[in-house]
């Protein structure tokens, strides 16, 4: 009998510390792991990963924003930086965006933000300070801001030459929109 209740505390505790060696941060009074969709009359499909509390695929109108997108997933994280979005930027159909984090989700004993750069102001040689940023791809950014206007989303560091989706994916945490 004792070395049943052992076996039960000790099983207790690896779990409660494998939970927290997962996410030492969550806030578990607002998480649902399932993705949802939420419906409006009419409109179009936006999905959204990373630092918010529902994950997943939702149906807003049209000329949704990025706020619209947020609220449909259950808010922010505590890990959210709110420096890698733009509230009232406006959403194409059928995209997925990205909310970064502002810690390093891999170290769990670290309490130090993640340093970033602002894609929007940042100059050339300060962008390549960021793994996965040559020379050349800090130029063509630089250049295609000169060209198009800020950066609305991180999402439209796609639309940079020289930048696929590899790339895209390895920086998306080390950038910012605005300051």
């Amino acid at each position: 009998m004792v070395k049943l209740l052992i076996g039960v505390v000790v099983a207790a505790v690896v779990v409660i510390v494998a939970f927290l060696l997962i996410d030492p941060k969550v806030n578990t009074a607002h998480i649902d792991e399932t993705s949802e969709v939420a419906t409006t009359k009419s409109g179009s499909k936006y999905s959204i990963e990373g630092e918010v509390y529902k994950a997943g695929t939702y149906t807003l109108d049209e000329s949704a924003s990025m706020a619209e997108l947020i609220a449909a997933a259950g808010g922010l994280t505590n890990n959210a930086d709110e420096l890698s979005f733009f509230e009232d930027a406006i959403l194409k159909s059928g995209e997925t965006y990205y909310i970064a984090s502002k810690y390093d989700n891999t170290d769990i004993c670290n309490n130090t933000e993640i340093s970033k750069v602002n894609i929007n102001e940042d100059t050339a040689d300060t962008l390549t300070t960021i793994n996965g940023i040559t020379s050349s791809i800090a130029s063509s950014i630089v250049s295609y801001r000169t060209e198009n206007g800020i950066f609305n989303t991180l999402e439209d560091l796609l639309n940079v030459y020289g930048i696929g989706n590899a790339t895209y994916r390895k920086v998306r945490n080390y950038v910012i929109l605005h300051s």
